[in-house]
């Protein structure tokens, strides 16, 4: 028989039986996108900021980081830990856990204790990422733990530094123009008014990305860089003192592309590689 000739509340019931595994059709398709929609989807970059000390505006430094990770659409999921006051010597808490960092993709060092000097409270630190726990190393990073008689933290930065000079607009020389990190510095970039870091020591698995001139001596000064910590990746910077600095767009792409290269992430996107 056909529909035409069905008798009217069969033809019903069948309508009815087809709209249903028509919805269930749809519905499964639905729910099967939605699945392999998460599955495509990043998770975010679990990172934890260390933030605190001497010299500078932290919160408002952290802030601008977020705020320059969702304008260049790189999901992070932060964690903050500002401790240690505004003097030189402080201990962070947290770093007498022994697994402080675990469950993090990247520890962004942001503090500055420059007469901190504990042998063993730094290697609590620096013992996780010479296991593999990522970094990026901003400005008075450099200076932290400057008093310490032991190697171990400078090492991990990937340059010694002890002092610095006046601040100015410094022109940027980036060296590896392929890398994705530096890409987004152009040719003619100076700096906001920023402090320069006088290196004494480059670390032999340290890749510097870009460099700057003294306007006292014409020396040569590494201000980006990529290294090598045992297993671990760090980024680092010598720049980071003002909120000028903080404010800027092309020193911020490139701290956030630093937070995605040491994810091991797409530096644009922050897609896994």
């Amino acid at each position: 028989m056909t529909p035409s000739n069905l008798p009217p509340f069969r033809y019903k019931i069948l309508f009815a039986k087809n709209i249903f595994w028509f919805l269930i059709a749809a519905c499964a398709l639905w729910v099967l996108d939605l699945s392999m929609l998460g599955a495509n989807a990043a998770e975010p970059i679990k990172v934890l900021v260390i933030t605190g000390g001497c010299c500078h505006d932290y919160d408002y430094q952290t802030k601008a980081m977020q705020l320059a990770a969702k304008e260049q659409s790189i999901a992070i999921d932060w964690t903050v830990v500002f401790e240690g006051g505004k003097g030189t010597r402080a201990t962070i808490d947290l770093y007498n856990k022994p697994d402080w960092a675990k469950g993090f993709d990247v520890v962004v060092h942001n503090e500055c204790f420059a007469d901190t000097d504990d042998s063993e409270y730094i290697r609590k630190i620096t013992q996780p990422h010479r296991e593999g726990v990522n970094a990026v190393v901003i400005h008075c990073a450099m200076h932290t733990y400057r008093s310490a008689k032991i190697d171990d933290w400078r090492e991990f930065l990937g340059v010694t530094s002890r002092h610095h000079e006046h601040q100015s607009h410094y022109p940027v020389a980036v060296l590896e123009k392929d890398n994705p990190i530096t890409q987004a510095i152009p040719a003619d970039y100076k700096t906001p008014m920023d402090e320069l870091y006088i290196v004494e020591k480059v670390w032999p698995n340290t890749k510097i990305l870009a460099t700057t001139k003294s306007e006292k001596t014409g020396d040569v000064q590494p201000v980006f860089w990529t290294n090598q910590f045992g297993k671990a990746r760090v980024f680092g910077t010598t720049y980071g003192h003002s909120n000028d600095t903080f404010s800027d767009k092309v020193f911020l792409t490139t701290l956030v592309r630093g937070i995605a290269w040491a994810a091991s992430r797409d530096v644009k996107t922050g897609e896994p590689k």
